[in-house]
């Protein structure tokens, strides 16, 4: 493409020509300011991907003990809460055919392992307050009324632990030798998805113009072992439940969602998973949606959701966080460290086999619900 022709606004004829980036930097800072240059609407025509900005630079370390030892361009998740790590490189620089692809690599099989969901609200809480924005306004807008934000990280954290992620290389120009890398890695890895988008930046008389290209779009083959992400039901949730578990645990199940009914004001969202059924009680708050806890159906577990908690009134306070453990802690058989109250500790669901600990672990949420409203 040699030019392109915009009409201006005295309906004259103004020539735009291609023009390189004066640094990389450039493309990095129009990335960040207009995501959609990242072309959702060619990776899924039918969904079109958007694109909500966790933050620029995100460090990666490459074992539990380290800090950062390299950083992502950039790192976005789109509606579905799939983490999408973007590196970004002119056309000038030589690393972009073949060294690019390692790195990136590299820091997405890092990032699976050693970036949990805190970790990822955490930083885009402070990018919102880098910029000067609220971050539980940014995601209302970001995620539209149908969708609550406890959700939406709960999918985030299921992606991670699925490994589907995607991987975006972006350049003004991208070399045949890096799309075909690109095209083959997008056929052969699933559920991840590798992409490259081309970006060619266009001015004149005053003007500029961004034109993306999706490049390494497959059609996949369905095979046998393919890992796809389901919306699980009350009924498909059980079913997965009694396939895993002896008939006790379901019965447990059945009571603790009876209970949870029971509640005024507390829904719930069946979740979304690849391999393992789940679902999260969940209570509305200032328009955004407080998830009380998550049932797991293989493994027949309660994830606590203190790592969620910890962002909502009143439980950003430690004290009140440590008071919830202590409740937690008072039913037998529970077991909560001091240090739990800034993750997402466990407890066996064989613990609410008597209808003492299951009404005492109720109450606990009732509690919760209580204290949420009072803010």
């Amino acid at each position: 493409m040699s030019g392109i022709f915009l009409i201006g606004a005295n309906n004259e004829l103004v020539e735009m020509s291609e023009q390189p980036y004066d640094s990389e930097t450039v493309l990095q800072e129009l990335l960040a300011k207009f995501p959609n240059i990242l072309v959702g609407s060619q990776m899924d025509s039918d969904e079109p991907r958007k694109w909500l900005l966790v933050t620029r630079e995100m460090s990666l370390p490459s074992d539990e003990f380290e800090g950062g030892r390299w950083s992502v361009d950039h790192l976005f998740l789109d509606q579905d809460g799939i983490p999408t790590l973007v590196e970004i490189k002119r056309s000038s620089d030589t690393r972009l055919r073949r060294e690019v692809v390692g790195q990136l690599l590299e820091y997405a099989a890092n990032a699976v392992v050693y970036w949990p969901v805190e970790r990822v609200m955490a930083e885009y809480e402070r990018d919102c307050e880098r910029r000067q924005v609220d971050p539980d306004e940014v995601l209302a807008n970001f995620l539209g009324e149908d969708q609550g934000s406890a959700p939406f990280w709960e999918s985030v954290r299921t992606n991670l632990q699925a490994g589907k992620i995607r991987l975006v290389f972006v350049a003004d120009v991208i070399p045949r030798e890096l799309r075909r890398i690109v095209e083959f890695l997008n056929e052969q890895m699933s559920p991840a998805d590798v992409f490259a988008v081309e970006v060619k930046q266009f001015a004149g008389e005053g003007h500029q113009a961004l034109v993306p290209r999706l490049i390494g779009a497959v059609e996949r083959k369905p095979t046998a072992g393919s890992r796809r992400k389901k919306k699980w039901t009350e009924e498909t949730f059980f079913q997965d439940l009694a396939e895993n578990n002896r008939e006790e645990i379901v019965e447990i199940v059945r009571k603790l969602l009876a209970g949870l009914r029971a509640m005024e004001g507390v829904d719930i969202w069946w979740g979304e998973g690849v391999t393992t059924a789940s679902f999260v009680p969940w209570i509305r708050y200032n328009e955004n949606l407080v998830g009380l806890f998550r049932v797991v159906a293989r493994g027949a577990r309660i994830e606590t959701y203190f790592g969620s908690l910890k962002n909502k009134a009143p439980f950003e306070s430690q004290a009140k966080r440590l008071e919830l453990r202590d409740r937690y802690n008072a039913i037998a058989g529970v077991n909560i460290p001091e240090d739990g109250i800034e993750r997402y500790p466990s407890i066996p669901l064989e613990v609410l086999a008597g209808e003492e600990m299951l009404a005492e672990f109720l109450s606990v949420h009732r509690w919760v619900v209580e204290e949420v409203r009072k803010t």
